[in-house]
């Protein structure tokens, strides 16, 4: 173990082995590190706070501070989950949990977070997620496996990102990314098939092509929501990565993100059909 001088580790907290802490780093007394962790100087860790082994936080990362909301009293944050391998760039923040939501904010393993980027309370991010510079997602939301998230994007509360989905830089995504989509713009708009995240996964060309119709069967038809998923469902419902879309799509509560070139009219019907 290696703690600077200058650093401060409160009683109580736990240091798992080989854990090296920086100048001016700040260790809360409810706080666990995982093995072989490595935080470079300046890094603040508090609240009830758990990391997995071999993660790595850069200068003036915040992990667990009382979360951004109104509602909270003072100390009112709650548990934060980090998984193991996760790299944690400049000026991070990441916040637990509240009452307000589930009391956890959960991430898992081998995740990018890159400068400025942050985490609101409640949140869940699965793993292999790339979070690029100054991308923010708000409280209550879930980020699945293998997203990415390009630079300042912003996402709504309580909405949602599907797996091995791309988010374009900028886009301010107010409502749910499906699985394997491409999503640009404000409002964040359906634009395709995330094609090169589904190339750099091994994705043959064949279960591409099946993502392909489905995403114009699906969300590109005239038809109303109900109609356009059964008649997924008859062409394509065998396929896991079928499957996958259209049980993302009826869990949605914020409808999801309207494809680019559809009127918004018939866009709206994709809230579910509230």
């Amino acid at each position: 173990m290696d703690i600077h001088p200058t650093a401060l580790v409160a009683d109580g907290a736990e240091l798992g082995v080989d854990v090296k802490i920086g100048p001016y780093c700040v260790i809360g007394p409810r706080v666990r590190l995982g093995d072989r962790c490595r935080l470079h100087s300046h890094v603040i860790v508090d609240g009830e706070t758990t990391i997995g082994s071999d993660c790595e936080m850069f200068p003036f990362a915040v992990l667990g501070t009382m979360p951004q909301d109104k509602k909270l009293g003072s100390g009112g944050g709650g548990v934060l989950l980090v998984g193991n391998g996760n790299k944690i760039r400049e000026h991070v923040t990441i916040h637990g949990g509240t009452p307000y939501g589930s009391g956890v904010t959960r991430i898992g393993n081998q995740n990018m977070f890159l400068a400025g980027a942050h985490v609101g309370h409640d949140a869940t991010v699965g793993n292999n997620v790339v979070f690029t510079n100054g991308a923010a997602i708000a409280g209550h939301t879930i980020v699945e496996d293998n997203a990415v998230l390009g630079a300042m994007v912003g996402l709504h509360q309580f909405a949602r990102v599907g797996r091995l989905a791309m988010i374009g830089a900028g886009a301010m995504v107010s409502r749910d990314a499906p699985p394997f989509a491409l999503v640009q713009g404000d409002r964040a708009r359906l634009v395709g098939v995330n094609v090169i995240g589904l190339k750099r996964q091994g994705w043959s060309a064949e279960d591409m092509a099946v993502v392909k119709r489905t995403f114009r069967q699906l969300f590109w038809r005239t038809a109303t929501l109900q109609e356009r998923t059964e008649a997924v469902r008859e062409q394509f419902g065998g396929h896991p990565a079928v499957r996958e879309i259209l049980a993302f799509v009826a869990e949605s509560r914020r409808g999801i993100c309207r494809p680019r070139g559809k009127l918004d009219a018939g866009a709206e019907r994709d809230a579910i059909e509230e």
